[in-house]
């Protein structure tokens, strides 16, 4: 067998990997990612979660709306969500307003979507996950808005293919909350085991 073919076989089954371990591999790199920017975020600045604690659940709600509304890193999201359930009272609380201002602020890709598809239309994961959004409907949205590292494609693929808004916002805000609150509880625990953060 010639290097080259051996070299193919290799990417195959290194993509076939892939997707099979996709959802432990995000999970695994959310929690690094999380992990990190606390850590970058109190060294910086040691008084970062006293000042955050301040902002209480309004905070949470404002933060992630703006958040999610922008196309920025979705991990900051997650950190700061994950930071806020290491430092409120209530983890699931901070989850489910989480969830409801993602759900909120992902409308802006949404709305995008409604006003064109130009932007995305000629790229591979454009073209898989509209397959997937045209075969589940809201499921797909549901499942996705788990996994933060693609939901703006997502959202810009239901608003053009002009999936009801409510349905998208449902969909968004139960995957988010599903995903804020396993962030929030991750946070609270990391807060508890390192009493200096706190």
């Amino acid at each position: 067998m010639s290097e080259d073919k051996r070299s193919e076989l290799d990417i195959k089954k290194l993509l076939v990997w892939l997707r099979t371990k996709i959802i432990y591999l995000s999970g695994l790199l959310i929690a690094i990612a999380v992990i990190a920017t606390i850590s970058i975020l109190y060294i910086k600045n040691p008084n970062f979660f006293k000042d955050l604690q301040g902002y209480g659940y309004a905070g949470v709600f404002v933060l992630s709306v703006f958040l999610n509304a922008t196309i920025i890193i979705p991990v900051s999201a997650m950190a700061i969500i994950s930071s806020m359930g290491g430092v409120l009272p209530s983890p699931l609380l901070v989850g489910i307003i989480g969830g409801i201002g993602a759900g909120i602020g992902e409308m802006t890709a949404y709305i995008a979507g409604r006003a064109g598809r130009a932007l995305l239309a000629k790229s591979n994961i454009y073209t898989r996950i509209e397959k997937w959004v045209k075969r589940w409907g809201w499921i797909a949205v549901f499942i996705l808005s788990i996994f933060p590292f693609v939901f703006d494609v997502v959202g810009i693929i239901a608003g053009a293919m002009r999936m009801p808004w409510w349905r998208f916002f449902l969909a968004c805000w139960a995957g988010r909350t599903v995903s804020y609150i396993t962030v929030a509880y991750l946070g609270s625990v990391i807060f508890k085991a390192i009493p200096w953060l706190s």
